[in-house]
This record gives C-alpha cells, sequence and structure tokens, in this order.
C-alpha cells in the first residue's frame, strides 16, 4: 500500500493559481506567447517533482507562508497536483498550437487553463481537483486531511 501523502497548506495552491492566472491573462492582453510554455514548465515542475520544485510554489513556502497564521486546515497534496498536471497537458497544448501556426487555437488553451486557475483561485473551486476527488472515491482511495 502507498505512503499516505503528507497534507499541504491549501493557500499555496491559490497562490500559484493566481500568478498563473494573472501571468497567462496578461501574455494574452500584450500576445506575450513565451508565457505560455513558460507556466507549462513551472506547473510541470510542481507537479512532477512536487511542490518544493515549483517557483510559485516555492515562493510561497519560503516567503509568504512564514508571515502568515497557520492555516485552518490542510489539505491532499493529490487533486491540486493532478489538476496543475491537466493544466501543463492544456499548455503544453497551447505551446504546440503556437509552433503550429495555430494562435486561436493556442490561446482558446492556455485562456481556459487561466479561467480554471482563477476561479480556483477567487473562489477555492478547482475543476481539476474535483475531478480527482470524484476519482479517488470511485477507486475508494482514502483523501487526506
Amino acid at each position: 500500500m502507498p505512503a499516505t501523502p503528507t497534507p499541504i497548506d491549501p493557500r499555496g495552491p491559490r497562490v500559484n493559481q493566481a500568478v498563473l492566472t494573472v501571468g497567462l491573462l496578461g501574455g494574452f492582453l500584450i500576445d506575450l506567447r513565451a508565457v505560455v510554455p513558460a507556466f507549462a514548465i513551472v506547473l510541470a515542475l510542481g507537479s512532477v517533482f512536487g511542490p518544493q520544485y515549483g517557483p510559485v510554489l516555492r515562493i510561497y513556502a519560503t516567503l509568504i507562508r512564514p508571515r502568515l497564521a497557520p492555516p485552518r486546515s490542510l489539505e491532499d497534496p493529490r487533486p491540486p497536483r493532478f489538476a496543475a498536471t491537466v493544466g501543463v497537458v492544456f499548455l503544453g497544448g497551447a505551446s504546440m498550437a503556437f509552433l503550429l501556426g495555430a494562435p486561436g487555437v493556442a490561446w482558446t488553451l492556455a485562456l481556459i487553463v487561466a479561467l480554471l486557475a482563477g476561479l480556483a483561485a477567487t473562489t477555492g473551486l478547482c475543476v481539476g481537483c474535483e475531478i480527482w476527488v470524484q476519482y479517488a472515491r470511485r477507486r475508494r482511495i482514502d483523501l487526506v486531511a
């Protein structure tokens, strides 16, 4: 049986989602296409290797979290990690679309990520996380926290 993951502060992923939203929307507004693969890499580092390797998550952990009161609750790290992985797939697809000369498709994919990240950052409703939770329930995977 796999080890139970250590619960995380849910504010870290929300900060990550807020930065992602602002970065992608800003990139879209000024047509700075390089933000799309850059954020794909940022998300991939955190989702593949863990939050300590995600640049925004690292900044949150070292500079922001020490200045805050402890979180009211902790959460299972697997749902936000899954959501980040889905974001990587969409942003990877957007990056490929730019390379293939389809900027409309690319920005559509990137803006879907921005919209969902913005929703999660502002309301706490993480669609990718909810998909993972439903998957876990069907597979009888125990949730942490």
